[in-house]
C-alpha cells in the first residue's frame, strides 16, 4: 500500500501521471492509424437504436482512461512490497489491444475483424482487474467502469458488424 511518505515523493506522482499519459498515448496511436468515426463510411453504416449520440465517446474515454492510468500506478506503487510485473504486463496488452480497435473498425473497416479484438481485449480487461484486484482492491476497482463500458461497445460492434453483413 502507498504511504504517506511515497506519496510525498514527486517521482510517484510523475509516475502516475505517466501511467496516465500511456492511456492517452494508446488511443492517440490508434487513432492515428486508423481513421475516425466522422468518416463518410461510418456515417453511412446501419447501427443499432442504442448507440450513443458521437458527443458521449469522448468524455467516457478521457474518465475511463484516467481511471485505468490510476489503477495501474496503484499496482505500480505496491512494486516494492508484492510481485507486479504479471499484472502490469496484463495492463500493456489490454493498452495494445485497445489501441488495435480504432485501425481495424475504421481503418480497415472490418466490424467483423475489430469484434475479435474487442472479445480479446474484453477478456484482457478481466484478466488485468483481476490481478490488479490480488494487487490493490482500489486498482481492481478502477478497472470495472472499463470492462463495462467495453461490454457495452462490444455488444455495440456486434450490432453493427451483424446490421451491415
Amino acid at each position: 500500500m502507498a504511504t504517506y511518505r511515497t506519496l510525498k515523493d514527486p517521482r510517484a506522482w510523475l509516475a502516475a501521471v505517466a501511467f496516465v499519459a500511456a492511456c492517452f498515448l494508446a488511443s492517440g496511436i490508434g487513432q492515428l492509424l486508423g481513421g475516425s468515426p466522422r468518416g463518410e463510411w461510418y456515417r453511412g453504416l446501419a447501427k443499432p437504436t442504442f448507440t450513443p449520440p458521437s458527443w458521449v465517446f469522448g468524455p467516457a474515454w478521457t474518465a475511463l482512461y484516467i481511471c485505468m492510468g490510476l489503477a495501474g500506478w496503484l499496482v505500480w506503487l505496491r512494486r516494492g512490497s508484492v510481485a507486479v510485473g504479471a499484472p502490469l504486463a496484463l495492463f500493456a496488452v489490454q493498452l495494445a489491444l485497445n489501441a488495435a480497435w480504432t485501425p481495424l473498425f475504421f481503418g480497415l473497416r472490418s466490424p467483423g475483424l475489430a469484434m475479435i479484438d474487442i472479445v480479446a481485449l474484453w477478456l484482457a480487461i478481466l484478466l488485468t482487474a483481476g490481478a490488479f484486484f490480488r494487487v490493490s482492491a482500489a486498482a481492481g476497482w478502477l478497472m470495472l467502469p472499463y470492462l463495462l463500458w467495453v461490454s457495452f461497445a462490444a455488444a455495440l460492434n456486434f450490432s453493427i458488424w451483424r446490421l451491415n453483413a
